[in-house]
């Protein structure tokens, strides 16, 4: 029989960070534990306030009945706790762990160390000094694939890419951008052009999610790449994943496991994706170093060739242990 808990836990950011949701100090996070005889797993339960489905009142409510039923089928968990994805995936990493112990959650060549995982170098919202040293201290450490942050000042933020892009051709230097859903669709048309002009990659949620019909528009007409990312949180049963996809037809969708069900929910959005012949990656979303390990792991096995959107841990000053090492732009796992 197994038996389990949680406890919640305050990540402090080294440095107050510009996001979507403003300037962030602290990050609040779960932990599930998961006990069967004298073995432990543990999982992370990534709570995003103002960005996640399930904050909510009923969050430790939600996370109570799921240790109290903890030795229901892994199913019967899901689809009781479908209005909660962040406690889903707590829950697949919790028992992944249990089965494989230590730091492991999916064992392959990347946890025996023969290989690694090429990811972006992500520069974070600020001035444009800020944003300018962040961008030195990527391209010294050899990314070739830098995604910025804009949607608080364009003007400047439109002149940072300019200057990237005469200094670095785009088969040098690949460049994303997010914009958190920034724009107006209006404003987000000549935004378009104007990326397109300086080879763009791709833009991740050009406007607010929920407006299908614009994003539609948007994605049907656009000259750079479109790819959904907020757009995609609160959908969740396939039919309605179905539709959206259907109806915005985007070039790209970006997945978070801890914002979309876990990794039943990121494999359930591939698959649909890919018979549509849209183009995917995975990003982490602030989770700890121990929700990071696992979407790294679960990551490697999709085997994408794109670099990934995942984080290095570095962000917190009470972050845990991890095994996860940059180098370069390639992160390994080292025992």
């Amino acid at each position: 029989m197994k038996t389990a808990k949680f406890h919640q836990y305050i990540l402090n950011f080294k440095r107050p960070s510009g996001t979507s949701r403003g300037i962030l100090d602290t990050k609040e996070t779960y932990f599930i534990e998961i006990f069967e005889d004298d073995k432990k797993g543990i999982g992370e339960c990534s709570l995003f306030r103002g960005l996640s489905f399930d904050d909510d009142d009923d969050y430790e409510n939600a996370l109570e009945w799921a240790c109290r039923n903890i030795n229901l089928k892994l199913e019967d968990l899901q689809e009781e706790l479908v209005n909660h994805p962040s406690i889903i995936f707590g829950i697949e990493q919790a028992l992944l762990n249990l089965e494989h112990q230590g730091d492991l959650y999916f064992p392959s060549d990347f946890t025996d160390g023969k290989d690694s995982i090429m990811i972006n170098g992500l520069i974070w919202m600020g001035d444009t000094d800020y944003m300018q040293s962040q961008i030195e201290e990527k391209l010294e450490s050899s990314f070739t694939c830098i995604k910025l942050k804009i949607g608080t000042d364009w003007d400047s933020e439109r002149e940072i890419l300019k200057s990237l892009r005469k200094k670095f051709p785009k088969d040098k230097i690949e460049l994303r951008v997010d914009a958190n859903g920034a724009f107006s669709p209006e404003q987000a048309k000549v935004v378009l052009e104007e990326l397109a002009k300086l080879d763009i990659h791709s833009i991740e949620q050009p406007i607010q999610a929920g407006n299908w019909e614009a994003m539609a528009e948007l994605c049907k007409n656009t000259p750079t790449p479109i790819a959904l990312d907020e757009e995609l949180i609160g959908i969740l049963n396939v039919e309605s994943k179905k539709d959206l996809l259907r109806k915005v037809e985007p070039q790209y969708i970006i997945l978070k496991p801890s914002l979309i069900g876990g990794f039943s929910g990121s494999d359930e959005w591939i698959s649909l994706a890919e018979k549509q012949n849209i183009g995917w990656w995975i990003t982490s979303a602030l989770e700890s170093n121990i929700g990071l390990n696992a979407i790294a792991q679960y990551t490697y096995l999709k085997k994408n060739p794109m670099p990934q959107g995942l984080g290095t841990g570095s962000l917190f000053t009470n972050n845990f242990p991890s095994p996860l090492i940059l180098k370069g732009e390639n992160l390994w796992f080292e025992n």
